[in-house]
């Protein structure tokens, strides 16, 4: 069990990793040497621990900010694209679409703010997107 233990806890470090430096580009070499696992491993081990491969959650991540800078900014799409990580519109747009259901610029355009005094717990969890 310990040896348990200490996977998930190396797992955590290169999670909370991604978590940090969302906008950079991921590179599963170094992740996986904070995890201290080989790369091919890592990306197994980490996949059974949080149910995702680590590209996946870095994707999720960064369209978690997007979906708040377009909720709470006027700022371009493109100028979110970019701040997020993403290099290609076309990507973000696409990568967008598929984890929140509808394009940014949709998204942005609906009123997705809440009203009133809201919990930021409950707010967090009402826009998180959910796996398809």
């Amino acid at each position: 069990m310990q040896w348990r233990e200490d996977r998930n806890l190396r797992l955590l470090r290169a999670r909370n990793r991604i978590d940090r430096c969302y906008s950079d580009p991921l590179d599963v070499d170094a992740l996986a040497a904070v995890a201290h696992l080989a790369g091919s491993h890592f990306i197994r081990e980490f996949r059974a621990a949080f149910g995702e491969t680590p590209h996946r959650y870095l994707q999720r991540r960064r369209i978690e900010r997007a979906m708040y800078l377009l909720r709470w900014t006027d700022r371009a799409i493109t100028d979110i694209c970019l701040a997020v990580g993403y290099t290609s519109l076309g990507t973000f747009s696409r990568t967008f679409t598929d984890i929140v259901g509808q394009p940014p610029s949709t998204y942005r355009d609906r009123d997705s703010r809440p009203s009133g005094y809201v919990p930021g717990a409950f707010t967090m969890r009402w826009a998180r997107p959910t796996a398809h």
